[in-house]
């Protein structure tokens, strides 16, 4: 048994090494493409959110508010989800971006029962069907959650700024 450890304990920590690198890494750069792309899409394209009805507090807000800072929290999120800069606060707001998204444009028009629900969790084209598309925002957010509790990883400017300051 203990040669088993001795060969085992040499790559389970190169595995742990690779675990706090890699994993949130990939995380952050598939996260950043996804709302880069989002964020680019709204710069250049027009305004539809004055079609769409927000859930409270954010209803109080003019479309054109809301579509900037959409815009602009895509756009600074993806850049500083590459960088590993401020990743838990970036993950928080685009988490909290992403539920106000499903309720508002991804969320089933209309459910009385969980069966009625769930015909809402898939990926489509918007259809105009009423039923709902929100498998994809919902795995954003559970993509986000390790990188909101455990943080950017160790190959991150977070990492780099935490072994600096606490040297």
């Amino acid at each position: 048994m203990s040669n088993i450890m001795r060969f085992y304990q040499p790559f389970q920590h190169i595995s742990n090494r690779i675990g706090d690198a890699l994993p949130p890494l990939v995380l952050r750069l598939i996260l950043a493409w996804e709302f880069g792309e989002a964020g680019y899409e709204k710069l250049m394209g027009s305004n539809w959110f004055a079609d769409v009805s927000f859930p409270f507090p954010f209803s109080l807000l003019p479309p054109d508010v809301s579509w900037q800072i959409a815009t602009w929290f895509e756009l600074g999120g993806a850049v500083l989800l590459v960088l590993g800069l401020a990743t838990r606060f970036v993950s928080l707001s685009l988490i909290i971006l992403t539920i106000v998204a499903i309720a508002a444009v991804h969320w089933p028009a209309e459910w009385h029962s969980l069966s009625q629900l769930l015909t809402g969790y898939r990926i489509i084209d918007e259809t105009g069907d009423g039923l709902g598309n929100y498998k994809l925002p919902l795995l954003y957010i559970v993509m986000f959650l390790p990188l909101l509790f455990r943080g950017a990883g160790s190959l991150s400017l977070d990492h780099l700024l935490v072994r600096r300051l606490f040297k």
